[in-house]
């Protein structure tokens, strides 16, 4: 299993040299550069002991670290853009391992958007990046936490773009994969699916919106037709309500603020973001760099714990 860090001034590091302290009965590579993470060790007075990665026919179970070089000396806490490559380079080394079969899953650690696109990088988040690594067509954001699964139609654009960019197209294609992920890789045989509306009320019969009508409608009447267990469009203030949530593997929301609050109020430090719709598994801590946090010992490594476990879940389900 390969695992990126992410932001070396924020809390990936800690979490990750906390990690290390136990002992995986898996192939964990950490692929960082070996200074930051034995130095955010020795700050928090952890022993940091890993082998060199030398490919999968020479590992067994352990901790390895696959080195990557970072531009400038790493203080917790301070951003500098002079690292952001750095950042980069470490997703694009743990994606194309798992590509070529190196690696049977990638669990990614925290990373700041805002200093990657400072340094004049392009990026809008992991999922994007990953999946047109990977050449994925429809990638598909899950944050899933015990008891609720919640999926995003649309993932990182402005609030103002969210209503062009749910089309036919993409609603169906979003479907298509949460429904064939759902059944490949959590073994659910036949997934019922809840989609919520995009606009309140799911567009009070167009008084409020169109969207519901002209798009999310028809859709669920194709695929329903095709066989998936679909239910909506619903309003997204009662979607996440017991009473609907009882007969439901999965919650489709719209957009980004629209779903995804819900499950990290409902078990924050259980949350797992995963990529649906790549060839491989990959899941992430659902929190930010905390950069207030890094190197004081006080981050909480909980999150980064299910996203290996669920990633273990998955990796071996697909095997």
């Amino acid at each position: 299993m390969a695992l990126t860090p992410g932001e070396p001034a924020g809390i990936g590091p800690d979490i990750a040299v906390r990690l290390v302290q136990q002992a995986p009965a898996y192939a964990l590579v950490l692929i960082a550069d070996p200074a930051i993470l034995e130095a955010r060790a020795q700050q928090l007075h952890l022993t940091f002991v890993t082998r060199q990665w030398k490919g999968r026919d020479a590992a067994g179970p352990g901790v390895y670290v696959l080195p990557a070089k970072a531009k400038h000396p790493v203080k917790p806490g301070q951003l500098d853009v002079a690292n952001a490559s750095y950042v980069i380079e470490t997703l694009r080394t743990a994606v194309a391992g798992c590509l070529r079969g190196e690696f049977d899953a990638l669990v990614t650690g925290p990373v700041h958007k805002g200093i990657i696109n400072d340094a004049g990088i392009a990026f809008t988040g992991h999922t994007e990046l990953i999946a047109a690594q990977s050449g994925a067509a429809q990638p598909v954001m899950m944050l899933a936490c015990p008891g609720l699964r919640v999926a995003l139609t649309t993932i990182h654009l402005p609030l103002a773009a969210v209503p062009g960019a749910i089309t036919r197209q993409r609603l169906t294609a979003v479907l298509e994969v949460l429904h064939n992920d759902l059944k490949q890789k959590f073994g659910i045989a036949d997934p019922r699916i809840l989609v919520c509306g995009l606009n309140p009320h799911a567009g009070e019969s167009g008084h409020l919106g169109r969207e519901e009508i002209e798009v999310i409608e028809p859709v669920l009447e194709d695929l329903s037709a095709r066989g998936m267990r679909l239910r909506g469009p619903v309003p997204a203030d009662t979607a996440f309500i017991p009473a609907q949530l009882a007969d439901t593997d999965a919650v489709l929301a719209m957009y980004h603020d629209q779903g995804l609050p819900v499950p990290k109020h409902h078990d924050f430090t259980h949350a797992v973001n995963i990529t649906l719709g790549l060839p491989f598994v990959r899941t992430s801590v659902d929190h930010g760099t905390a950069l207030e946090l890094a190197g004081t010992g006080r981050a909480d490594s909980t999150s980064l714990n299910a996203a290996i476990e669920t990633a273990l879940t998955l990796a071996s389900k697909k095997q």
